[in-house]
């Protein structure tokens, strides 16, 4: 790794710092940063150079010029589904080989049965592929070093629950999720539990590991709902398997609380769904357990999960007078970026110096700047490159429509920019998201494959 990009990483150790740095300090170093990880991944992956070639860049002089070298979100998952469905794996490999640093073609994949045995020889022969969750009908491949699962759990480990509270592998972790699987809230629970873990105290809710076939046969039905094409006895079936998994998990989930009970009046770091939060508070009051008994310096985490579950209104509300004043920290991030940014006490997001944040405009095409802003924040495509990855190139345009301040000071007195705490999507699930150069990015890898 380059000592531009090493000494940017390593700032993370001191995050009271790291997430207190000038943009106008660290631009330089960035940009010398941007330029090495460049040219190494220009010769390492040839869709990198193959853009690069198309927009006629040779060196990276401003972060305009990383504009035209990012890829799609979409590209992640851009393999024909015929390989998917075909059990094709074979080319499944040739598609992650384009997107790769090191050549994964000749993986042995003889006898593999499904995409779980396709990821588990990946990992057996040193390369870290973790999946998303597919819930829109498709999974993203996202390929890994060793070193680069390391490097993402340091980051953990120093920026999750900034600036509240700090990880010293000293409290029980209550993870309401599976902790074993190749997908990334695995990923999420494993270095949760090594970052804060008290050793022999790490608890979660299923030890089966999670199926990416299952979670796969799941959105492709969800996705014949949608269309219509599923035939009602499908329907059926899946509705019925679904309300029998669902009573298993509500059934563990009441057990869990138990022992989540027990640990309330320490420290602990606790992480689930909002519907899931709720679920425990209805056994809280049935052992007769009231608001605010937990200890102050607990870590709670609550979100997502709401997809066709019925909560009150005033949901969140509940959960937070349940566990009282405990330490609510809350990042933005996502599967494809290693680095988060986390919350800080003004409710605004900030940018840690190994992760370059480039905001565009709709198409995705050209950076907005702040001298677009007059002064307020301005909405924009979320996209970056992150400087920490070894396995694959971190330069991405997402489907995130945020809010930035490019103002020096955050309200919390730390230096910007920042990300209001408003984002959302640009498209809603099924929609085809228009990113310019999704197309041509997508041709290069049909071509490649091929």
């Amino acid at each position: 790794m380059s000592s531009a990009r090493q000494q940017l990483l390593n700032l993370i150790t001191d995050p009271d710092a790291a997430y207190d740095q000038p943009a106008a300090a660290l631009r330089p170093l960035q940009l010398q940063a941007a330029q090495e990880l460049f040219e190494q991944r220009a010769t390492q992956i040839p869709l990198v150079k193959r853009r690069a070639d198309d927009a006629a860049i040779t060196r990276i002089r401003s972060f305009d010029d990383l504009v035209p070298l990012l890829f799609a979100h979409t590209v992640y998952k851009s393999y024909p589904a015929s390989f998917f469905e075909q059990g094709r794996w074979d080319r499944m490999l040739a598609w992650l080989d384009t997107l790769s640093v090191a050549d994964v073609k000749n993986v042995d994949v003889s006898g593999v049965r499904n995409v779980d045995d396709w990821l588990e020889r990946l990992w057996a022969a040193g390369h870290a592929v973790i999946a998303t969750s597919g819930t829109t009908g498709k999974c993203s491949f996202l390929n890994h070093t060793m070193v680069d699962r390391e490097m993402k759990s340091r980051h953990a480990r120093y920026s999750v629950g900034w600036p509240f509270a700090r990880a010293n592998a000293d409290r029980p972790v209550f993870w309401l999720g599976p902790i074993k699987g190749r997908q990334s809230s695995v990923e999420a629970a494993i270095a949760n539990a090594q970052n804060w873990g008290r050793p022999g105290a790490t608890y979660a809710l299923s030890q089966e590991p999670l199926l990416i076939s299952e979670v796969s046969e799941m959105a492709a039905m969800r996705n014949k709902m949608v269309k219509g094409t599923a035939t009602p006895d499908e329907i059926a079936a899946f509705e019925s398997k679904g309300a029998q998994k669902g009573e298993r998990m509500r059934a563990s989930l009441r057990e869990f609380a138990a022992k989540i009970f027990e640990h309330r009046h320490e420290p602990i770091f606790l992480s689930g769904l909002w519907a899931q939060h709720m679920l425990i508070i209805e056994r809280a009051r049935e052992l007769g357990i009231g608001d605010g008994e937990f200890h102050p310096q607990s870590v709670v985490s609550a979100g997502g999960g709401l997809k066709g579950v019925s909560l009150p209104d005033d949901y969140q509300q509940r959960v937070d007078r349940f566990y009282g004043p405990v330490l609510r920290f809350a990042a933005y991030g996502m599967t494809e970026m290693a680095q988060t940014l986390p919350r800080c006490e003004a409710g605004r997001y900030h940018i840690p110096p190994g992760l370059i944040v480039l905001p565009l405009d709709a198409p995705g095409e050209q950076l907005v700047k702040p001298e677009h802003a007059n002064g307020q924040p301005v909405e924009a495509r979320f996209a970056f490159l992150d400087l920490l990855y070894e396995g694959r190139w971190g330069g991405l345009i997402t489907g995130d429509k945020v809010r930035i301040d490019f103002a020096d000071r955050c309200a919390c007195g730390r230096h910007g920019p920042t990300l209001l705490d408003n984002i959302s999507r640009y498209t809603q699930p099924g929609q085809d998201d228009h990113i310019g150069c999704a197309g041509t990015i997508d041709a290069y890898i049909r071509g490649a494959v091929a």
